[in-house]
């Protein structure tokens, strides 16, 4: 892997500078909600450099859930990408991290059953999904 490179985002890159910096005890939460995140580590698709994304922390019995809504923007976020590029990342669930791998679900009653999870965990996924005209990708992250 390559070197680290911050979100040009700047709400994204200081929530994974206080996440990690603290190992994971502090920063844990979507800005100023009690919802909880992961921070996923993944390789740029064209930069091969490191990227680190936080989303929400939507589970399915020991698997993560990774929801590419981009807040229901036309295209999809750049991880998305890197994924698709690269399926092995590293997901930081607070002071917890775990290599695993991850895949789109292709299949649309397993992608429905998913969907509702990230839904039920994040409600505004819902609201994101009726303003755009692109199907929101869903992953799934097993250990690897």
């Amino acid at each position: 892997m390559g070197q680290y490179i911050p979100s040009t985002w700047e709400w994204v890159a200081d929530q994974v500078e206080i996440y990690e910096g603290s190992g994971g005890t502090e920063g844990t939460n979507l800005r100023d909600t009690d919802l909880p995140v992961i921070i996923v580590t993944n390789t740029g698709h064209k930069t091969g450099a490191i990227r680190k994304t936080p989303l929400m922390k939507v589970v399915d019995g020991d698997r993560y859930i990774l929801i590419a809504s981009k807040g229901g923007r036309p295209l999809n976020p750049h991880w998305y990408h890197n994924l698709k590029a690269d399926p092995n990342v590293e997901i930081r669930d607070k002071t917890e991290v775990c290599s695993m791998k991850v895949r789109e679900i292709e299949d649309e009653e397993e992608r429905q059953r998913l969907w509702e999870l990230g839904v039920e965990a994040y409600p505004p996924y819902q609201d994101y999904q009726d303003k755009t005209e692109r199907v929101i990708p869903v992953f799934v992250a097993e250990a690897v």
